[in-house]
C-alpha cells in the first residue's frame, strides 16, 4: 500500500511538473524574441527588430487590475522602475492586449490620463485589442514581464516579483526579478532566473 502512494505521489508529482511545463510560453528563454508591430496611443507605429542594441522591457498591463495597482497608485514601484531603467537607455514598452470592451481596455485619452496620474515614464504604451502579440508571447496575467537583451534575445519571463499578492507592503519584501534581469544584462550575464510563473489578473482576451 505504501509502495503504491508513493508511486500516485510520484505520478502526480510529475503531472502538476507537466502542468507548469505546458504553461505553453510561445516565447523561448534564450531564442530570438517574437518580432512585431504595433501604433502606439500617439500613432507612432514601433517595430520590436526595430530596437536592437538596446534592451527592452514588455510589461502587460491593464489599468484596472489590482495587482497593477499594486505597483503603481498604491506604491510607484512600477514608474519607478522604468524611470531607473530608461535613465539607463533601457527601452521600456507597456502592452494592452484586453479586447475591446472589456476591463482595462482604455481609449487613447483614457491612458493617456492615466499616465499622468501614475507618473508613467515607458516609452511607449500600445493597445493590442486583437491580443495578436499577446499571443505571440502567451501573455498570462497583468503584470506579465519580459525582458529582451540588445542581441534581441529573450532572457526572461514571468512575474515581476517573488511575491504573489496584491498587497503593496510585500514589495519591498520580495525578489525583484525584472531588476535582476536587467541588472545581469547590464553586466553582460545571463540572468539567474530566467522563468517564471506570473501572476495578477488574467489578460481579458
Amino acid at each position: 500500500m505504501i509502495t503504491q502512494m508513493h508511486s500516485l505521489v510520484r505520478k502526480f508529482a510529475a503531472l502538476c511538473a507537466l502542468a507548469v511545463a505546458s504553461t505553453g510560453f510561445a516565447a523561448g528563454v534564450g531564442e530570438p524574441a517574437p518580432d512585431f508591430t504595433l501604433t502606439d496611443i500617439d500613432g507612432n507605429a514601433v517595430t520590436l527588430s526595430a530596437l536592437k542594441g538596446k534592451t527592452v522591457v514588455l510589461e502587460w498591463v491593464n489599468p484596472e487590475c489590482p495587482f497593477v495597482k499594486k505597483h503603481y497608485d498604491k506604491s510607484g514601484n512600477l514608474p519607478a522602475l522604468q524611470k531607473q531603467a530608461m535613465a539607463e537607455g533601457v527601452i521600456w514598452l507597456q502592452i494592452n492586449s484586453a479586447a475591446a470592451g472589456k476591463q482595462g481596455d482604455y481609449s487613447e485619452a483614457q491612458v493617456k490620463n492615466w499616465k499622468q496620474q501614475q507618473g508613467v515614464v515607458a516609452a511607449h504604451y500600445f493597445r493590442d485589442t486583437t491580443g495578436k502579440v499577446g499571443n505571440l508571447y502567451d501573455a498570462k496575467t497583468t503584470p506579465h514581464m519580459f525582458v529582451i537583451n540588445p542581441e534581441g534575445v529573450l532572457v526572461y519571463n514571468g512575474a515581476i516579483d517573488s511575491i504573489r499578492s496584491a498587497n503593496a507592503k510585500d514589495i519591498e519584501k520580495a525578489d525583484n526579478y525584472v531588476t535582476a534581469a536587467l541588472a545581469a544584462v547590464k553586466a553582460g550575464k545571463t540572468p539567474e532566473t530566467t522563468v517564471t510563473v506570473p501572476y495578477g489578473c488574467t489578460v481579458k482576451y
